[in-house]
C-alpha cells in the first residue's frame, strides 16, 4: 500500500461518522444538528452541532475548551463548563514561537481534565480560527477524539445560547501526548522544495487575502507579526480560508467546498501544504481539507512571517512592494 493510499485508509476511519449507526438517531453533520444526544462512545464527528453541545455540557465525557483570538473574551462570559486555551502560551512556546512541546501539552491537556477517552470540543471567536489550531495540535499530538463547534462562539451567541462567567475546576486527567505526528506539519525546506518545484508532488494553497497574496499590503491592518517582503510563495494557488465559511459562521456543505478548492486544482490526488501569515487562518483551511473533504494536508504553521523573512527564498510579487517604500 502507498503513502498515498494508508493515508486515504485513515482518513476514511477517522470519517465514519457519516455512516450512522441504527442506534443514533441523529450524527451532526456540517448541515445538520442534532435534536437528541449521541452517546460519545458512538460519535464519529469532527463537526459538533450547537443543540448537540447544548444537550451535554455536563457530559463528564467532553471537555469543551474555548480559544479566542482576542484577549478577555473568555472571562466576559463562555459556553458553560467550557475551560480557556490561551493560544499564545498554551498551544505556542511564547519564546521561540514554536508550538507546544510534547510535555508542555500533556501538561496543559491534564490540567484541563482531558483523558485518554475525553471529546474535546473546541470553539472561538473569529470563525474558529484558533479553534482549528487547536484540533490540529490536539491531532498533532495523537488525540484523534476532537471536534470543532460549527459557528464557534460568535453563532453561538447569537442564537441566544447561555454564557456563563463560572470557570470550571475539573480533576487532573490522564491524556498522553504522542510524539508530533509529522504527516500533518510542514517546515520551511519543505516549502521551499515546493516553490524551486523540487516536490511536484504537493500543492500549496495561500489562505490570505487576496491583498496579502498580491504583495499589495504585508499583513491585514493591526496585526503585529510581519514579513518584510511582500507577496507569496511561488506556485502557491491563493484561496482565503473565507471562502469555506456562509454568512452564518458555519461550514459551507462538503459539496460546495470541494467545488471551491476542485477549480483551484486541489482535488485530492496530491498531497496539501497550507499557510497563512502565522498558522492560524491556515488551520480554518487545514480542518476544512483534512477533516471535511479528507485530504492528505499539512499545515506550514512557520507561514509567511518565517518565510518572508527568510534570506534567499524564491518570492512571487506581483504588486512589486517592497518595505519602507510608500
Amino acid at each position: 500500500m502507498t503513502q498515498q493510499q494508508t493515508h486515504r485508509a485513515s482518513v476514511a476511519r477517522r470519517l465514519r461518522w457519516l455512516i450512522v449507526p441504527l442506534a443514533a438517531l441523529v450524527v451532526p453533520s456540517v448541515a445538520h444538528a442534532a435534536n437528541t444526544p449521541t452517546p460519545v462512545k458512538e460519535r464519529r464527528a469532527t463537526i459538533i452541532e450547537a443543540n448537540w453541545l447544548e444537550a451535554n455540557l455536563n457530559n463528564p465525557k467532553v471537555r469543551i475548551i474555548e480559544v479566542s483570538t482576542d484577549p478577555g473574551v473568555y472571562e466576559k462570559g463562555h459556553i458553560p463548563n467550557a475551560v480557556n486555551f490561551r493560544w499564545h502560551t498554551e498551544f505556542v512556546d511564547p519564546v521561540n514561537r514554536d508550538i507546544a512541546s510534547q510535555a508542555d501539552f500533556q501538561k496543559t491537556a491534564r490540567a484541563a481534565g482531558i483523558n485518554k477517552d475525553t471529546q474535546v470540543v473546541l470553539y472561538g471567536d473569529k470563525n474558529n480560527w484558533f479553534a482549528a489550531w487547536g484540533v490540529w495540535i490536539f491531532r498533532t499530538y495523537g488525540h484523534q477524539n476532537v471536534s470543532i463547534l460549527n459557528g464557534g462562539r460568535d453563532k453561538w451567541v447569537k442564537d441566544g445560547r447561555a454564557l456563563t462567567p463560572v470557570v470550571p475546576a475539573p480533576s487532573s486527567g490522564n491524556f498522553t501526548a504522542t510524539v508530533a505526528n509529522p504527516n500533518l506539519r510542514a517546515f520551511l525546506p519543505d516549502v521551499v522544495k515546493i516553490a524551486k518545484k523540487q516536490d511536484k508532488t504537493t500543492k500549496l494553497v495561500d489562505i490570505r487575502s487576496a491583498d496579502e497574496f498580491s504583495g499589495k499590503i504585508f499583513a491585514p491592518a493591526g496585526f503585529q507579526e510581519l514579513a518584510i517582503r511582500a507577496g507569496h510563495i511561488p506556485g502557491a494557488q491563493n484561496v482565503p480560508w473565507s471562502t469555506a465559511v456562509a454568512p452564518d459562521g458555519t461550514f459551507r456543505p462538503a459539496a460546495d467546498l470541494r467545488a471551491i478548492y476542485d477549480a483551484k486544482g486541489i482535488n485530492g490526488k496530491k498531497k496539501v501544504t497550507v499557510y497563512c501569515r502565522i498558522g492560524e487562518r491556515a488551520a480554518h483551511t487545514w480542518f476544512v481539507l483534512s477533516e471535511i473533504l479528507g485530504y492528505d494536508v499539512k499545515l506550514y504553521d512557520g507561514s509567511w512571517t518565517e518565510y518572508g523573512n527568510s534570506v534567499g527564498v524564491p518570492i512571487a510579487n506581483p504588486t512589486g512592494t517592497v518595505w519602507g517604500r510608500g
